[in-house]
């Protein structure tokens, strides 16, 4: 398969599954770069600021940036077109489909579990950016410093702090038992 088929397949995908707009699009962009070595982290962030800072959709202007600095102008068109067809697709069915599943309680339900899922994964991207742009991290570094034991207490503290309304001091003995029964 040539490269330009293989990138148009690969935004093809990304624009089928990148919910949540342009940000979404980056964890792709990020395993593109992964997997292909179309370009590096440095100049995904480059891609970024570039999309960001020019007029229309930050996913569409990426695909575009790509496509154009990898294929010249023919990719640019191609690699675009190949971002934005599973959403002229979706838009087309749905539309279609709209008044039969509006009210479904499968896919609302669909949609709140999609959600956090889509949140976490421009989170992660946001971060990697971060740590790469201002500290010249790579976030795995990050991952290996972080203790996920600590962290998954910290969650349950939070949540049943603003859940349940829990006074401080039992959420700060519950943190001690866990950490006694964790052996931490």
């Amino acid at each position: 398969m040539s490269e330009l088929l293989l990138m148009m397949l690969e935004f093809f995908k990304t624009g089928l599954f990148a919910v949540g707009g342009g940000l979404a699009t980056i964890p792709f962009l990020q395993e593109m770069a992964r997997s292909y070595g179309w370009f590096d982290t440095a100049t995904l962030s480059t891609m970024i600021a570039v999309s960001e800072s020019t007029p229309g959709p930050m996913g569409v202007n990426m695909a575009t940036y790509v496509g154009y600095t990898t294929h010249g102008l023919i990719g640019g068109i191609a690699v675009t077109l190949s971002l934005v067809a599973p959403s002229i697709i979706v838009i087309i069915i749905i539309a279609n489909m709209l008044d039969r599943f509006k009210d479904s309680r499968l896919v609302q339900n669909a949609f709140v579990g999609i959600r956090p899922f889509v949140t976490g994964l421009i989170a992660a991207a946001c971060l990697d950016l971060f740590l790469t742009t201002l500290f010249r991290l790579d976030a795995t570094e990050l991952i290996g410093m972080v203790s996920w034991s600590h962290l998954v207490i910290f969650a349950i503290g939070l949540f049943c702090y603003q859940k349940f309304k829990l006074h401080p001091i039992l959420v700060i003995v519950a943190g001690g038992v866990l950490g006694v029964l964790l052996g931490l």
